[in-house]
C-alpha cells in the first residue's frame, strides 16, 4: 500500500510539472490555445419519447 501511495505521489507530481511546464510555454511564447468547436449533444427530433 505505501509503494502504491509514492507512485500516486509521484503521479500527481509529474502531471503537476508538465501542467507548469504547458503554462510556461503558453506565457513565454505567446500562443494561445483556442480550444475547437465544442461537442453538440442533442436530441433527434424524431427520436421516440421513453418518458
Amino acid at each position: 500500500m505505501r509503494r502504491l501511495g509514492t507512485i500516486a505521489f509521484y503521479v500527481i507530481g509529474v502531471l503537476a510539472i508538465l501542467y507548469l511546464a504547458l503554462y510556461a510555454y503558453v506565457t513565454l511564447t505567446g500562443h494561445e490555445f483556442d480550444p475547437g468547436d465544442p461537442i453538440h449533444i442533442f436530441r433527434k427530433p424524431d427520436a421516440p419519447s421513453y418518458s
